[in-house]
């Protein structure tokens, strides 16, 4: 008792783990769907951030090469668990959603709270000017190869046949080629931006077989939990009146990545600041690059073919946000006014998103 008392309160998002036997009563006894999402969704969160954690925990254990594929490839391995779920259940809507909802919550909420957090304990904040630069060319490319087959799609349907479905195909393959090159980068240098990762100071020790052990328990638990989530989710939508729209591009990123974004203002708040952008952008680019297209393949797999088309509303959200995060980092400095701005702009359009019909 003692030692899970101490596991528990290492972290605090692991004291939600008591989640996990309700979720399970729930599904028993047949709980309106509503509490089973809501269960399911506080159970995922101590998962994800168990995954992040025996990864970082397994990179230690390699060399900074091998560490950094590591983080690269598993990086957002709970939010891709719980979209192939909803690629299964024919959720396209809320998958796609999900992608944008990722992006735009990695760049305006994460770095916004990270910003203003690390700005009000240490005031203005430095991190290096030609890594934002780097890093924002990286994410205009990789949102470019999603707006792209998102704007010439409607003269392509005109085509008829399977002309969208092979554009998205096109372009997931040519996302994966990039993502592979930023592998190799990344291979070579751990300052890659597609492996930031945690110093190992800042990280719980655990031996190699316990940190597979808990990669291999907690992804099995986040399969089993997403499960419930997207079951939840339907109830949700059909009985709340949330549209599939909004619980994709705001609440599904909130609960695969809350670990992460506590991490990145963690970062802010012992002032590495250099460190906090990386996570907050190598997530981004993952997300683009790797889940995006990978769920492409896979839905054409589960036989629910996954286009990658999103609406005005999600290319505006995205490009406004790649545009505003750029700028704000481009002098090397943040400020705590900066990430109020960023804060606010990811506010507005969550409640844009809330309202639409």
């Amino acid at each position: 008792m003692t030692r899970l008392r101490m596991y528990l309160t290492s972290n605090p998002l692991h004291a939600l783990l008591l989640a996990l036997p309700v979720v399970l009563a729930a599904q028993l006894l047949g709980w309106p769907p509503v509490a089973l999402f809501i269960l399911a969704a506080l159970g995922i969160i101590p998962l994800a951030s168990i995954i992040g954690e025996a990864t970082e925990d397994l990179a230690g254990h390699t060399d900074p090469r091998v560490g950094a594929l590591l983080n690269a490839s598993l990086g957002n391995a709970a939010e891709l668990i719980i979209t192939i779920t909803a690629v299964r259940a024919d959720l396209l809507e809320l998958v796609k959603a999900s992608i944008t909802g990722s992006i735009i919550g990695n760049l305006l909420l994460v770095l916004g709270f990270a910003m203003a957090a690390g700005g009000i304990r240490h005031g203005t904040q430095t991190f290096n000017k030609v890594n934002a630069s780097r890093n924002a060319i990286l994410l205009v490319l990789a949102v470019t190869t999603l707006v792209i087959p998102s704007v010439f799609s409607q003269s392509i349907q005109a085509n008829g046949g399977t002309s969208v479905e092979a554009l998205s195909i096109g372009v997931a393959v040519v996302m994966i080629i990039l993502y592979a090159l930023g592998l190799f980068a990344a291979s070579r240098s751990t300052d890659s931006p597609m492996a930031a990762r945690v110093p190992d100071a800042d990280l719980p020790v655990r031996s190699l077989k316990q940190s597979i052990i808990l990669l291999v328990l907690a992804t099995i638990g986040v399969a089993w939990l997403s499960e419930a989530l997207v079951y939840g989710a339907e109830g949700v939508i059909s009985s709340l009146g949330v549209s599939e729209f909004f619980l994709g591009i705001i609440l599904v990123p909130l609960i695969g990545n809350v670990a992460e974004h506590l991490v990145s203002v963690q970062m802010a708040l012992k002032n590495k600041m250099d460190l906090s952008t990386e996570i907050a952008i190598s997530s981004s680019l993952q997300i683009a690059l790797f889940v995006a297209p990978l769920l492409v393949f896979i839905s054409l797999l589960l036989g629910h073919p996954l286009q990658l088309i999103l609406n005005s509303f999600e290319l505006i959200a995205l490009l406004a946000s790649v545009a505003i995060s750029v700028l704000v980092s481009a002098d090397g400095e943040s400020t705590w006014l900066e990430g109020a701005g960023l804060l606010a702009i990811y506010l507005i359009l969550g409640l844009a998103f809330f309202l639409l019909p």
